[in-house]
């Protein structure tokens, strides 16, 4: 017979099995970008965003999308990474991976687990492993926070280079639909003998 702590906990399980983490995300994707993006294959149950500690707010989140089965999931999870992530018009790269318990800040305890710690002194055999594995935690945060910048400072050059190119676009259009307007592509087709059909 299992135990309510084990019956809510596997409810967790479930959640997290139907859930899909997204990484990578511009600050831009608001809740109902991505509801409206993910809701393209099922339906959105929950988006909970994963706060960036490491980092200024403008560097680029994470963010958990509760789907409202496990199969919605998996086709998110093979789908996203492989198509451009669409955030105000603009194509965004972006990686979708299955959830894993320890991301969910609510999540219970699990039965059983024990949490064990004691305080070292400087005299503990353990002391200068403890010392090491700081430093280490120290180490990996500078470099953490090294690779999130460098990543914004790439999406941001991404985003202008998407910018310039919409401008772009849109100005050859305007020239376009200047021309057929002013009917000088019709003069043009006639003077070199070409069968036009006329602008709709």
């Amino acid at each position: 017979m299992a135990t309510p702590e084990e019956v809510e906990y596997e409810k967790f399980l479930e959640r997290v099995r139907r859930t899909v983490y997204i990484d990578e995300l511009t600050p831009l994707a608001t809740y109902p970008v991505i509801e409206a993006a993910f809701n393209q294959f099922g339906t959105v149950k929950s988006v909970s965003f994963i706060p960036n500690f490491l980092g200024p707010k403008e560097l680029p989140i994470g963010v958990l999308v509760e789907m409202e089965t496990e199969e919605m999931a998996k086709d998110v999870t093979a789908t996203v990474t492989q198509l451009p992530f669409m955030v105000a018009g603009m194509p965004r790269p972006v990686r979708a991976t299955p959830s894993h318990p320890h991301m969910f800040v609510d999540r219970p305890k699990k039965p059983g687990r024990k949490i064990r710690f004691r305080w070292i002194n400087p005299n503990d055999p353990d002391f200068d492993k403890a010392k090491k594995m700081k430093r280490l935690v120290r180490k990996h945060t500078a470099e953490t926070s090294f690779m999130l910048k460098k990543q914004l400072e790439e999406a941001d050059k991404l985003s202008k280079q998407q910018a310039e190119t919409a401008i772009t676009h849109h100005k050859k259009f305007e020239m376009c639909d200047k021309l057929l307007h002013d009917g000088v592509a019709q003069k043009l087709a006639d003077c070199y003998n070409i069968k036009s059909y006329p602008y709709r």
